[in-house]
C-alpha cells in the first residue's frame, strides 16, 4: 500500500503540475480570447464609421474627372497675373469711360450752339412777311429807276459807246484774261 500511496502522491504531484500548467494555458488563452474581443470590436466600430462616411463610387469617378491634371494646372493664369490684367483692363475701361464723357460734353457745346443759332433763324411764319416787305421795296426801287430814266428809248439811238470785254483764258495757265473785241 505504501506504494500505490507513494504513486498516488507522484500521480497527484505531477496532476497538480499539469493543472497549473493548464490553468496557466488556459489564463493566457482567456487572455487571447479577450484581446481578440477588444480587436473585434474596434473592427467593427470602424466598419460602422467607414460605412457612415465612405465615398460613393459615383461621386469618387467625378472628383477623379473634375480634379486638375498638370497639363491643366499649367494653362492656368496666376493671380499675381490675373490681377495686374484685371487692374490694367480696369484703367482702359476708365480711360474709355473718360473719353466718351469728353465726347458726350463736346456733342452736348454742339448741341447747344446749334440751338442757339436755330434760335436766332428766321422761322418760316415770319419768312412770308420777311419776302413780302422785300418785294414791296423791289416794286418801289424799279419804279423810282423808271421815273428817272430819260424818255428815250433803246431803238432811237444810232450806236452805242460802250467797248464791250470779253473772257478768255490762257491756254498754257488757265487764268482769265480781259480782252478788247476787236471792232
Amino acid at each position: 500500500d505504501e506504494e500505490l500511496l507513494k504513486h498516488i502522491q507522484a500521480t497527484i504531484v505531477h496532476l497538480q503540475g499539469d493543472y497549473e500548467k493548464l490553468n496557466s494555458v488556459t489564463g493566457s488563452l482567456l487572455d487571447d480570447h479577450h484581446q481578440k474581443q477588444k480587436d473585434i470590436e474596434a473592427l467593427f466600430q470602424s466598419l460602422e464609421r467607414l460605412e457612415k462616411e465612405k465615398v460613393d463610387k459615383e461621386d469618387l469617378l467625378l472628383g477623379i474627372d473634375v480634379k486638375a491634371d498638370k497639363s491643366a494646372l499649367a494653362s492656368k493664369v496666376n493671380r499675381t497675373q490675373f490681377d495686374a490684367s484685371m487692374e490694367r483692363l480696369n484703367e482702359m475701361i476708365q480711360e474709355m469711360l473718360s473719353r466718351v464723357t469728353g465726347q458726350e460734353q463736346g456733342w452736348h457745346q454742339l448741341q447747344q450752339q446749334l440751338s442757339e443759332e436755330l434760335g436766332s433763324k428766321l422761322d418760316r411764319l415770319e419768312l412770308g412777311p420777311f419776302r413780302q416787305q422785300l418785294e414791296e421795296r423791289w416794286r418801289s426801287a424799279l419804279e423810282k429807276i423808271k421815273e428817272k430814266e430819260p424818255g428815250t428809248k433803246a431803238d432811237d439811238a444810232a450806236g452805242i459807246k460802250k467797248q464791250l470785254l470779253t473772257h478768255f483764258h490762257c491756254m498754257s495757265c488757265d487764268r482769265p484774261l480781259n480782252m478788247l473785241v476787236p471792232g
